[in-house]
């Protein structure tokens, strides 16, 4: 990512932001619906990965 200009970094960081929220709500939504015995364990961790994956690459792109 070194040739990689600010304005394109701003949108990158502007997209994951936007992707890790909407990932942790549909997380945070899907744990609820697991609890009440609506939906299964495997879409709660395949979202939950989703989400630090997101969140993880958010990271590396403000850390520059």
């Amino acid at each position: 990512m070194s040739n990689i200009t600010r304005r394109q970094r701003e949108s990158r960081a502007f997209a994951l932001t936007m992707s890790t929220g909407g990932l942790g709500l549909a997380t945070g939504v899907t744990f609820l619906l697991m609890v009440f015995g609506s939906a299964g364990f495997g879409l709660f961790l395949l979202l939950l990965i989703a989400t630090v994956a997101s969140f993880v690459a958010l990271k590396g792109t403000m850390k520059r």
